[in-house]
């Protein structure tokens, strides 16, 4: 339940069709151009590894920041409302764009200045915390904007450049490797995040220049990258890539498994907000933990979506596996209840401790649930409409992340003025999802 590095690819293509097969078009290159082993594939590792790095970096320095902003709780306002508010609008303002110009031009360039723009980004974020006690938390706020801003065309380009760097057989396993790298950046970089937060906590424009640094060796790392051609030359940006296109509207409009699953996975983006910046929360005010521990928390729920996901993912070969949607959203409620139950150690139950196991369950039953639906609606879309499905539900997704920062910070707003513990915002997390669990069962179904 952290922040999505990835929710799925954006390919809002201004076009009627934006879904693109492999090597499509005289100027695609042939697949026997291709390196025929994807382990000795430099342009792939080089891929592999500048989204890595991207990922990393945007956790590290989110990270940093909302321990800042919920170090403000204690004047009586927690601020990490506004940072996930803000680090979601560009994705909402450009999602459309993006998509467009991933399209119109050669997505190696898309990666490669999408990094530039990361170094620049690092580099006012490290000003922005040097000169904190002047800019105060508005200026580390334009700088999340901005990486916000620069992860929003970054995705599209870098999603969509795997089809045209690689055989049609090697995909799945390369994108269980972009996967599994990505959860492992949401980890380290978490993690580290709380290390050079207690470290460096007079200095923490010291530990920006870290994620300066590694956006650095992300750019280096992108120019490995094979130089394909535009997919799309000709297109023309239109009201059809800023908004949802028509044809998605009817779809959407017919079809209500396809709304229904759409609408369950804004919900399970919404409480993954919401659980992020609890954590933090009850780390920091309520255990009084250090930096260092309260990061732990937070990073161990990406260690339980990497293995829930792949649970899921073995359990659900062939077929699009329901079963484990039940499971994983009551599992998650459970998980959640017991995070809000009150006890003896700081006034929770579990404490730092007993947290841990607890924050790893709900990551894997996350991923349990997660995964089906993600794989129903890439699976049960009409193969002209797929690309626009996909970018709709990553669209949908931020939507609900957005509102998680005001939902947040309603629900902070409420323990304030009752003098409420902080672990209650895990029960009013519980009180989402439980409709969800209660309305949304589908059956499992057989892939083709």
């Amino acid at each position: 339940m952290n922040k999505p590095a990835s929710p799925p690819p954006n390919n809002n293509s201004p076009e009627e069709n934006p879904h693109v097969s492999p090597h499509s078009g005289d100027d695609q290159g042939t697949t026997d151009e291709l390196p025929a082993n994807l382990k000795c594939d430099p342009a792939f590792w080089g891929m592999t590894g500048t989204q890595f790095l991207g990922a990393f970096n945007d956790n590290l320095f989110k990270q940093l920041m909302l321990l800042v902003a919920v170090g403000a709780a204690a004047e009586g306002r927690d601020r990490q409302g506004e940072a996930m508010v803000v680090f979601a609008i560009p994705f909402l303002l450009f999602a459309g764009p993006s998509g467009y110009l991933a399209d119109k031009f050669r997505k190696s360039t898309i990666v490669f200045w999408s990094k530039v723009a990361e170094i620049v980004a690092m580099g006012l974020g490290m000003l922005a915390f040097y000169w904190f006690d002047l800019l105060g938390f508005g200026g580390l706020l334009f700088v999340l904007f901005l990486m916000g801003m620069q992860s929003t065309f970054f995705a599209p380009a870098k999603y969509g450049i795997l089809p045209e760097m690689l055989h049609e057989h090697d995909l799945p396993k390369a994108n269980g490797i972009f996967l599994m790298t990505t959860f492992l950046a949401i980890i380290f970089g978490t993690a580290l995040a709380g290390v050079l937060s207690d470290q460096l906590a007079d200095q923490r424009w010291m530990a920006v220049t870290v994620c300066v640094g590694i956006a650095v060796l992300g750019t280096l790392a992108s120019t490995t990258l094979r130089r394909g051609e535009p997919s799309r030359p000709r297109a023309r940006l239109n009201w059809d890539a800023i908004g949802m296109p028509r044809k998605v509207r009817r779809l959407l409009l017919r079809d209500h498994k396809i709304l229904t699953a759409l609408l369950a996975s804004c919900a399970f983006w919404l409480c993954a907000g919401v659980v992020q910046q609890s954590v933090n929360s009850l780390g920091k005010v309520q255990l009084e933990l250090d930096d260092t521990k309260t990061s732990m928390l937070a990073g161990s729920i990406g260690a339980g979506i990497g293995i829930g996901c792949f649970i899921a993912g073995f359990l659900s070969r062939g077929r699009i596996e329901f079963g484990l949607v039940r499971l994983g959203i009551w599992g998650m409620i459970a998980c959640l209840a017991l995070m809000a139950l009150p006890g003896f150690d700081g006034g929770h139950l579990l404490g730092f401790y007993g947290s841990l196991p607890v924050l790893i369950a709900l990551g894997v039953f996350t991923g349990m649930f997660s995964v089906p639906i993600q794989v129903y609606l890439q699976a049960r879309a009409p193969k002209d409409q797929k690309g626009q499905v996909i970018a709709e539900m990553s669209r949908a997704n931020w939507l609900a992340i957005f509102l998680s920062g005001l939902l947040y910070s309603l629900f902070d707003l409420v323990l304030v003025q009752t003098e409420s513990p902080r672990h209650y915002l895990f029960g009013l997390t519980v009180l989402i999802l439980l409709p969800v669990a209660l309305l949304y069962r589908p059956q499992t179904e057989e892939l083709e």
